[in-house]
């Protein structure tokens, strides 16, 4: 059973408009893309992060 159909889609697109009109979409969109963008730089500092004390400790292992 699929939760989510093109009709949903559809229905919940619709109401979207109504709600916010047609001018305030790309706006809402912009936002959404930046706070995606800022989440996947967080993600990725944070592997850098861990990356980095993985690696220190295998050095202090060796040592």
């Amino acid at each position: 059973m699929n939760l989510m159909q093109p009709t949903h889609l559809l229905i919940l697109l619709v109401i979207v408009v109504l709600l916010f009109g047609g001018s305030k979409i790309p706006e809402l969109m912009k936002g959404v893309g930046k706070g995606i963008g800022e989440f996947q730089k967080g993600i990725n500092e944070s592997k850098m992060d861990n990356d980095g004390k993985k690696s220190d400790e295998k050095e202090d292992a060796k040592s």
